[in-house]
């Protein structure tokens, strides 16, 4: 760029040459539907246009590339920070950060298309004479030899007619002059004639020998003048030119009919190809709409278009479709990893010693009575559990413990979606702007686990791999006490709905009672909070949560006097829910997916419990 600016006039240093300079910043690309949407960084070089992972990573060399020369840019039609680049059959999907940067970013493409594509003036000043041969000699080497002689055949007698043109211009005009000369002969000749006449009438004579002499001489001069007429300085040959007139008109209506051949002929050919063109036409829409049915059969598709939201181009019907048949995926996965790690939980064996010692470190001694677990563990109070979020927290566990455990049984608003023993499942519709807010409650009943471990293996992050298996990855942003935490969570993705995270204050606390019947009661509740150092990103729609779990402990009083068994213990869980999806999706998907996830959830994580509290001391 400095040697070209330090020897070039004035006027290679105007924009034009600016617009070689390269250009950057930061969009966000749509890589595929399992990564989304990624923020790349895209450069703008004349008419090439560029993408990096980052700035820091041009040393390396793009990513990918496109030439801007017949690309189309098309802003998205919903989107307003959305716009796609399509050059053929690939499509780049991009999208900044605000809609005023989208139209920069789309004013500067299109300047660049225009002023260094290849049809342009400047770019054609800039790449030199030899843009023109070589684009001769590539358009010369497409037509092939048939094509190039049926159309030099068509030129030649079209430069035929061209010559015959002139000719028959030339003959015309020497026609005219001697058609004009004519006729100025001819009022010549009368005007003689009537002169002679007057003199004859002032001049009579009495000699007829005279008057035959007279009139002899006076018609060997008119004679003599219409001869030296027709040898006018013109030196017109009326038979020649005759001759030659009909000559060139029957050379004009002979290449005529020679062009009326070649096009006939051209015709046939055009004829066949267009038929051809027609049915490879006709063959291509029934492949295409083949494509498209086979397309539509498909669990998932290929771009941001059929991402969830109300423009979505799946339907409401394929839209349930991939869902089901990503949950489906999901399961499969699951159940492999599932007797996978049976089966090396069955490999490892424990000693006694081992088993005894750990045990110990996670757990209590079994107590002799329920009266004497109490006093084995903490009770966190609202005096014990004091942070920033303290208030929030007890309006939190207030609130689910007035409404949470009432009775939904006779309530018309709560409808009964699933009963499989023990196991209910409610849910209130409600739609805010379009979205699902449903309200969900479960209850059920396990037996042989406590309250408190309950709450504790689903408030502990440590087991949270080992029974959720909806989270990609999760992480604890801060801890705020020892029962207190906040967490910030990113699902799985199910295509083809868009990723979601929350970010959530997890609280465990235990319920003190002042009756000394209520049962034993422990509580998890989550909530979302904002946090400054987890901002909502472009890859993941930020969801809301109020979740709470309510155990309760009910003990049977054993026989005689023998301690208390887990044969004697039946945790009674109330479990609610209340998510924000955050964006957009079909009613009909969530609520489905709701009723058949929710079930799923419950009897996973409870069997966890069961399992893992089996061979351990109780915990109240």
């Amino acid at each position: 760029m400095s040697d070209c600016s330090s020897s070039g006039s004035d006027e290679d240093l105007d924009p034009e040459s600016e617009l070689l300079d390269e250009l950057g910043g930061k969009l966000s690309k749509w890589t595929n539907y399992i990564h989304g949407w990624q923020d790349r960084w895209i450069a703008l070089k004349g008419n090439i246009l560029s993408y990096y992972r980052s700035a820091d990573e041009k040393e390396y060399g793009c990513r990918g590339s496109i030439c801007l020369s017949k690309a189309v840019i098309t802003p998205h039609e919903f989107d307003e920070c959305r716009f796609d680049i399509s050059v053929n059959d690939s499509i780049w999907y991009l999208r900044a950060e605000h809609p005023l940067l989208r139209q920069q970013w789309i004013d500067t493409i299109e300047l660049h298309k225009a002023e260094s594509g290849y049809g342009s003036e400047s770019s054609l000043r800039r790449h030199g004479s030899l843009l023109s041969l070589t684009s001769a000699a590539s358009g010369l080497s497409t037509a092939s030899a048939s094509s190039l002689k049926k159309a030099y055949s068509l030129q030649e007698k079209l430069a035929e007619m061209e010559t015959f043109r002139d000719i028959l211009c030339r003959q015309v005009d020497t026609l005219q002059k001697y058609f004009d000369n004519c006729a100025d002969t001819e009022s010549k000749d009368e005007l003689h004639r009537d002169k002679v006449s007057d003199e004859e009438e002032d001049f009579p004579t009495l000699r007829p020998d005279a008057d035959y002499l007279l009139n002899n001489n006076n018609s060997s001069k008119e004679k003599s003048f219409f001869v030296n007429t027709l040898k006018d300085p013109a030196g017109i040959d009326f038979k020649g030119e005759a001759i030659t007139f009909k000559a060139t008109t029957a050379g004009i209506l002979s290449t005529l009919s020679h062009c009326i051949d070649i096009l006939v002929k051209r015709e046939e050919s055009w004829q066949k190809r267009l038929d051809k063109e027609i049915e490879r036409r006709r063959r291509a829409e029934d492949a295409y709409k083949a494509a498209l049915t086979e397309l539509k059969k498909k669990p998932h598709y290929g771009g941001p278009d059929y991402e969830e939201g109300p423009n979505s181009l799946i339907n409401e019907e394929e839209f349930f479709d991939a869902v089901e048949a990503a949950l489906d995926k999901h399961d499969q996965i699951e159940e492999q990893s599932q007797v996978e790690r049976s089966r090396a939980s069955r490999q490892i064996s424990l000693t006694p010693d081992t088993f005894s010692s750990i045990s110990t470190q996670k757990y209590l001694t079994k107590p002799h009575s329920h009266t004497s677990s109490l006093s084995s563990v903490d009770l966190i109070s609202a005096s014990d559990d004091v942070h920033r979020f303290s208030a929030q927290v007890e309006e939190m566990v207030h609130s689910h413990m007035t409404y949470s455990l009432q009775d939904v049984g006779g309530d018309a608003n709560w409808q009964l979606v699933v009963e499989e023993g023990d196991m209910k499942v409610y849910r209130r519709e409600v739609e805010e702007n379009g979205i699902v807010l449903d309200p969900l409650k479960a209850t059920h009943a396990v037996k042989g686990v406590t309250g408190h471990e309950v709450c504790h293996y689903f408030w502990d992050t440590a087991y949270r791999n080992d029974w959720e298996t909806t989270v990609e990855s999760f992480q604890v942003v801060e801890t705020l006490s020892d029962q207190a935490c906040i967490i910030h969570q990113t699902l799985k993705r199910v295509w083809p709905a868009s990723q979601r995270d929350v970010l959530y204050v997890s609280v465990m606390r235990k319920i003190l009672s002042t009756n000394e019947n209520d049962p034993d009661t422990w509580l998890v509740c989550n909530f979302s909070v904002d946090h400054d150092g987890y901002p909502p990103s472009t890859r993941c729609i930020r969801a809301k949560i109020n979740v709470a779990m309510i155990c309760q402990t009910l003990i049977s009083p054993p026989e005689g006097d023998k301690e208390i068994s887990r044969d004697n213990i039946i945790c009674k869980i109330t479990y609610v829910a209340n998510v924000n999806p955050g964006g957009w999706a079909p009613a009909s998907v969530l609520r489905a997916v709701a009723k058949r996830e929710y079930p799923k959830f419950l009897k996973r994580f409870t069997s966890y419990v069961q399992e893992k509290t089996s061979s351990e001391a109780i915990l109240f």
